[in-house]
């Protein structure tokens, strides 16, 4: 779990999930909203976001953020583009060429997620790590799952890679200079530089959890186990929205469906499922009421590129669902 020391990883061991927080967080806060009649999937993101109402960007909805349709580029630094000021983030998103016209295609998106943080932010009044905390974390009485873990849990968590190298190679090949990086082992606060530059948790990342608990947030989107929506809600999950796109997507979502997913052949099409940089992975079988957790730090102690874990991943759904059909054969 972490060099040079070895510490064993058990189901309580915590990870930073990574780009997990965009389904696990993000999303379910969303789908709260849209219940409550607070957020509608095909507003205009400028009816809540002001940055937006610009010519170019005033038709982007909130579903194609949700879907990552929204013309918007895949990432960039925004510690450099935004100048160190968090104030300043919407403006520098806003400020992207946009790559495509939104609805056209999908392109995966950590700044559409981004913005979906500053979104909710803006229409509660509360920061998303307190909004998670009191709307998620403590209506599931979650222990082990949090922004900014406490000092004192570092030797209980996953470590990351020394630095951020990869970022570094990013920005050099988009002629990006920054000259804060960090240069220790990123083990116990948040891996990916946006979420920490935002102060460790954002919308597309920052979120940290064990695999008991990754189980608890994923039941939130099954009908039949949740406890945060109304079980018509987790429709909104299941159900692909960029039919003829490159990818299948719901809300939040990649479905089994979309060609060459991680999901493999050991789940159902409309399984749905979300992948961490850092090494996590949950896909969901929501007919069968089934949830596959991966959780992994292939970023530490590895040097660059970092492996693609994808054929791992898709092995062990293969072998999971399969011990699960031979569990229910046994049973009858």
């Amino acid at each position: 779990m972490r060099e040079p020391t070895q510490i064993p990883a058990t189901f309580d061991t915590v990870y930073d999930l990574a780009s997990l927080t965009k389904p696990l967080i993000t999303t379910l806060l969303c789908a709260r909203r849209i219940e409550a009649g607070e957020l509608t999937l095909d507003s205009a993101v400028a009816n809540y976001l002001p940055e937006f109402d610009r010519t170019d960007r005033q038709m982007i909805t909130v579903r194609e953020l949700l879907t990552h349709t929204s013309g918007l580029p895949a990432w960039r630094p925004l510690y450099v583009t935004a100048e160190g000021k968090r104030d300043a983030v919407v403006a520098a998103i806003v400020s992207e060429r946009l790559e495509y016209a939104p609805g056209t295609r999908v392109v995966y998106s950590d700044l559409g997620f981004i913005t979906l943080g500053f979104l909710l932010e803006r229409l509660t009044g509360a920061r998303l790590s307190d909004l998670a905390d009191r709307e998620i974390i403590k209506a599931l009485d979650l222990k082990e799952t949090f922004f900014n873990p406490a000092r004192a849990k570092q030797t209980g968590i996953a470590a990351c890679e020394t630095g951020n190298r990869y970022e570094q190679q990013t920005c050099q090949e988009l002629g990006l200079e920054y000259r804060s990086w960090r240069e220790n082992l990123i083990w116990g606060e948040v891996h990916d530089g946006n979420a920490y530059f935002l102060g460790g948790a954002a919308g597309h990342a920052g979120l940290f959890s064990n695999a008991r608990e990754t189980l608890r947030l994923a039941n939130q989107f099954i009908s039949t186990s949740t406890e945060l929506l109304k079980p018509e809600t987790c429709r909104l999950f299941n159900t692909v929205m960029t039919a003829g796109l490159e990818e299948d997507r719901s809300i939040g979502w990649q479905l089994a469906s979309t060609r060459d997913s991680a999901a493999g052949p050991g789940l159902a099409r409309d399984s749905f499922g979300h992948l961490g940089f850092t090494g996590t992975s949950c896909w969901v079988d929501p007919r069968r009421g089934r949830v596959f957790i991966l959780l992994t730090n292939r970023t530490h102690a590895r040097a660059l590129p970092f492996a693609n874990i994808n054929a791992v991943r898709r092995e062990f759904h293969t072998r999971a669902a399969a011990a699960l059909d031979g569990l229910l054969q046994t049973e009858s």
